[in-house]
């Protein structure tokens, strides 16, 4: 073994020996080839491939050189021991790169692969349309020949989904609102945006822990259902609809889905649009990997249920055409464009515009299910209804940990039995609750017994005023919207595909 290596470093030194006198016969304008040929000749005796990635395409950026640089990232900050750090924008977090001519060993499908980060002094600049950098960067990726046909493009393909995912858990996560309607700025953007800093998490959220698995589990077979949804030739989107009396939680529900998923969210303000070839720019102009919302939906347009005769008055700039069975609303847009259809809504969340994109959630809010339209309800728009109830003990064990850091074992047993007892015919919201904590947390023993106070005086008015089912045979204000969903949801699919189709002839009616 010793001789081995004695004669390969004998030939190593013959060879820059050679290397040496060539460059000092051959005249300066043909070395550049000679070197060329030379390690051309070496490495097509070598057992290794050799790709070159550099930082700038000619004047324009390499893509593929950023998503190298932030997946060896993660790699880096284990293995390396001289490592340059970073911050991009709009991010809170810092990165790990390769330092200068440093090197990593990286691993993919039982393939070993060899990086190395090349950074040389460019040469002066006579003219450029574009000033260059002073150094010249890239990546050298070797691969063994008998890997190359085998992991090149599937490890390439790995990298740069591998950096999007990084860079989109890096950079922090943004809300858009739509305060110009659908008119765009400068950049010819429609949406403003603001950084995302809401702390709401399923851990934090006051629910019952079985309903916020369910919807966690929904969440992620949904993010991992691309192929599913190919195969069964559905758009890779999905729709909740959050009801329930105010206070119950709904908003932070939404924050709380951004944060699991990762996802930026566009807060749509209906009101802000004038029509429906706006609404659809809007669509447009979402990214993927996102939450689209509208905010108590029954109180921003007319979209009450047509199959009442009582319901939300809209401003005439926003009333739906399609109102009535009779026909009386003409379902076009006025003559100045200020006017949102119930069609362009549905299509806005389940037509073909819906699918400009990949990987998206609607979610939808009100207090009122009830005023909503069916054809609004039915699955492929609102494929999950959940209902944000009042406080139940197992809300309540979460918002005494969350802001008395209490668990069970620290309140007193027969404190503890008195609330389970009451909680849930006292009706109070998470947010009455809440407060209620809120306000004493420097004495957490004074907190817990104005809350005990507090649900048993909301029990005995609740009592007093009938409002318990058993006392005048009343349902509980929850349980009446839960029944009314189920009346809707029964109306829809005995007529909901007739209004559909109505609103549509009627909005196609008023277009020509």
């Amino acid at each position: 073994m010793k001789e081995y290596w004695t004669s390969l470093a004998s030939l190593l030194g013959v060879l820059a020996f050679c290397q040496s006198l060539m460059q000092s016969i051959i005249p300066p304008e043909l070395r550049f080839a000679f070197l060329k040929f030379f390690n051309r000749t070496f490495h097509l005796f070598s057992s290794y491939c050799y790709f070159d990635i550099t930082e700038l395409d000619g004047v324009n950026t390499n893509e593929l050189y950023n998503a190298v640089q932030l997946y060896l990232s993660t790699s880096v900050s284990i293995a390396g021991n001289r490592l340059s750090l970073t911050r991009a924008v709009n991010s809170s977090s810092i990165t790990f790169g390769l330092s200068n001519n440093d090197s990593i060993v990286d691993t993919f499908n039982n393939a070993t692969v060899l990086w190395e980060h090349v950074v040389t002094q460019r040469q002066t600049q006579t003219f450029a349309w574009r000033p260059l950098p002073e150094e010249k960067r890239g990546f050298t990726l070797r691969i063994k020949k008998r890997d190359k046909t085998l992991i090149l493009n599937s490890y390439l393909d790995f990298i740069a989904e591998k950096a999007k995912e990084i860079r989109r858990k890096n950079q922090d996560r943004l809300l858009y609102t739509n305060t110009r309607g659908g008119s765009l700025d400068s950049r010819g953007h429609p949406w403003e945006s603001v950084p995302f800093k809401h702390p709401s998490t399923f851990e934090t959220l006051a629910m019952d822990p079985k309903k916020k698995q369910e919807i966690m589990d929904d969440l992620k077979d949904f993010v991992l259902g691309q192929m599913f949804y190919q195969k069964t030739g559905r758009a890779w989107k999905r729709g909740y609809l959050l009801y329930g009396p105010p206070g119950t939680g709904k908003s932070s529900m939404i924050a709380a889905m951004a944060n699991y998923l990762g996802y930026d969210i566009y807060d749509l303000e209906l009101t802000e649009v004038h029509s429906n070839s706006e609404l659809r720019k809007l669509l447009m102009k979402t990214s993927s990997k996102s939450i689209i919302v509208i905010e108590d939906i029954d109180c921003s347009i007319n979209l009450t249920n047509r199959n009442k005769s009582s319901g939300l008055k809209a401003g005439p700039e926003h009333r739906i055409g399609s109102e009535t069975r009779s026909g009386s609303g003409s379902g076009e847009e006025s003559g100045n464009g200020n006017t949102i259809t119930l069609s362009g809504l549905l299509n806005f969340t389940d037509g073909l515009w819906s699918c400009c994109g990949s990987e998206r959630i609607f979610i939808f809010t009100t207090n009122h299910i009830e005023k909503l339209d069916p054809a609004l309800l039915r699955s492929g728009r609102m494929d999950m209804h959940v209902c944000m109830s009042y406080c139940d003990f197992s809300s309540l064990k979460i918002l005494l940990r969350n802001y008395l850091g209490y668990e069970e074992e620290d309140v007193d047993d027969d404190v503890l039995k008195e609330m389970e007892r009451v909680v849930e015919k006292a009706e109070m919201t998470p947010a009455d609750v809440s407060e209620a904590l809120i306000k004493n947390r420097r004495d957490k023993e004074k907190a817990v017994r104005e809350l005990l106070v507090e649900l048993k005086s909301r029990w005995e008015r609740n009592v007093k005023g009938g409002k318990l089912r058993g006392q005048s045979g009343n349902l509980r204000e929850l349980e009446i919207v839960e029944e009314e969903e189920k009346r809707a949801i029964d109306s829809q699919n005995e007529d909901g595909d007739d209004v559909e189709d109505e609103t549509e002839l009627v909005d196609n009616v008023g277009k020509d």
